[in-house]
């Protein structure tokens, strides 16, 4: 048993097996790089907008994609259910008609659950949630999650990372999310530049106070051609030890209220566009790790949280 609501605790009792989820580029771009908001992007996002481990396109269909994805998977102990990941960039960025097709093409599949959408939260207009709300009523066996790239709720962090939004447009997306019953997951940077955890508790404290369906705790990673990589060569960025994100992220569990659920507590860096941490390429022991950390300082989910 993990001392934290794992995501995949949360398949398991909900369809009675383990569900993986397969990475799709639906290609999109993003406001942060096609020049509406900035061309640069995140200094800390690769070119492939976060999606690298996201199914190869190459002019694919969605459906090809998924049916790619599928084989990844053979012969592996999982069951004959998977969630469509929309994972490169910003994957509500785009004409409603591309949308309702590509998120319909997924749903359609008979081996999908549901769609998990990564997106910004100011880009969810909302005609977009009306397209949610009219595929919802289309597909009532099946969910829509949206996850939103929120990373911080520092402004001054924000404008550091160049994340190219206030953090009141992430509150009203949530906000307009749950009135649309819509469950929504935030992803967590840990280990910003000037983020000790003392912020990271007060991240984690928006997470409850929003009570979102999940969270991401991503340990921050340096890649090549980055612009986070400029600042990591000119020692402006000092990346975690193990022992110090381990540290941290104990912290962010213990004060995290143990309804929400833990989509990610350390996060996959491409070996080769990873620069730093070089520890985290050796995933199962970075969570062996935290496991026995908080097994030993008798840690556990909800600990130290206060409603």
């Amino acid at each position: 048993m993990k001392p934290y609501y794992s995501l995949s605790d949360y398949l398991k009792s909900t369809y009675g097996e383990k569900i993986y989820k397969i990475a799709l580029d639906g290609g999109f771009t993003c406001p942060n790089r096609d020049g509406t908001l900035s061309a640069g992007g995140c200094i800390f996002c690769s070119k492939g907008g976060s999606g690298e481990f996201a199914i190869p396109t190459k002019g694919l269909s969605i459906e090809k994609q998924i049916t790619a994805g599928l084989s990844l998977f053979h012969g592996k102990n999982t069951g004959n259910r998977f969630i469509a990941y929309f994972q490169a960039y910003t994957n509500t960025y785009g004409p409603v008609s591309k949308l309702e097709k590509l998120y319909r093409e997924a749903l359609l599949h008979p081996s999908i659950v549901g769609i998990s959408i990564a997106t910004r939260p100011d880009c969810l207009p909302e005609e977009v949630l009306c397209l949610f709300d009219a595929l919802k009523r289309e597909f009532p066996d099946k969910f829509i999650w949206i996850e939103i790239g929120l990373q911080t709720v520092s402004e001054k962090t924000a404008l550091y990372i160049r994340r190219g939004y206030p953090l009141s447009v992430c509150t009203e997306a949530i906000d307009r999310l749950h009135r649309a019953s819509i469950p929504v997951i935030l992803h967590l940077i840990i280990g910003l530049p000037g983020e000790d955890t003392a912020q990271v508790l007060k991240n984690i404290d928006y997470v409850n106070l929003h009570a979102v369906f999940g969270v991401k705790l991503q340990l921050l990673h340096i890649l090549k051609h980055t612009d986070l990589a400029k600042e990591y060569a000119l020692g402006r960025c000092t990346p975690l030890s193990k022992e110090q994100y381990l540290d941290i992220l104990t912290s962010a569990i213990t004060h995290l209220s143990p309804d929400i659920t833990i989509h990610r507590v350390t996060g996959d860096g491409p070996k080769e566009l990873l620069l730093a941490p070089l520890w985290s390429l050796h995933k199962r022991e970075v969570l062996n790790a935290l496991h026995k950390k908080m097994k030993l300082e008798h840690a556990y989910q909800g600990k130290e949280f206060s409603t």
